[in-house]
């Protein structure tokens, strides 16, 4: 999933598994067709070992890796913190909204999914994030270098 939260905007992928084929095909889906005219996107993503630079060029000829690695500036969020990270809290508002059940097969994950993204885009549904610089401070202290 990749958030756009100042425009409301999300997208979702499902895949049957996470690998970094997906991520990359992803990846390019997203620089590509969402995001054409863009000279850089930024990525603030969880710390799966798929995500990243490496990916692309596992998936790609080395020049269109290249392409698309050049209109990248990635981010990691901390370790076990998920939480900071906007597509995760989109997620959870995937799963209790629209995922609160079994889902039997993957085409109908790919439809529930589809018609969650729609709705949501459509609505221009913000991503409400209370966690403030100052909280971040406290949270995050051990994160911060010592001087």
């Amino acid at each position: 999933m990749a958030v756009e939260p100042m425009a409301g905007k999300r997208w979702v992928s499902v895949t049957e598994r996470r690998t970094s084929v997906a991520w990359s095909l992803y990846i390019q889906d997203l620089l590509d067709n969402k995001y054409p005219d863009a000279s850089k996107v930024v990525l603030v993503m969880g710390n799966l070992n798929t995500h990243a630079i490496s990916s692309l060029y596992k998936t790609f000829p080395p020049d269109e890796a290249l392409r698309l690695a050049n209109r990248l500036e990635l981010h990691c969020a901390p370790k076990r913190a998920g939480w900071l990270n906007m597509a995760e809290i989109e997620l959870s508002v995937l799963a209790g909204q629209r995922l609160n059940r079994r889902v039997g097969d993957i085409g109908t994950m790919r439809r529930e999914v589809t018609t969650w993204e729609t709705a949501r885009n459509r609505a221009g549904a913000d991503v409400t994030w209370r966690f403030t610089t100052d909280d971040a401070r406290i949270k995050l202290r051990r994160l911060y270098p010592k001087i």
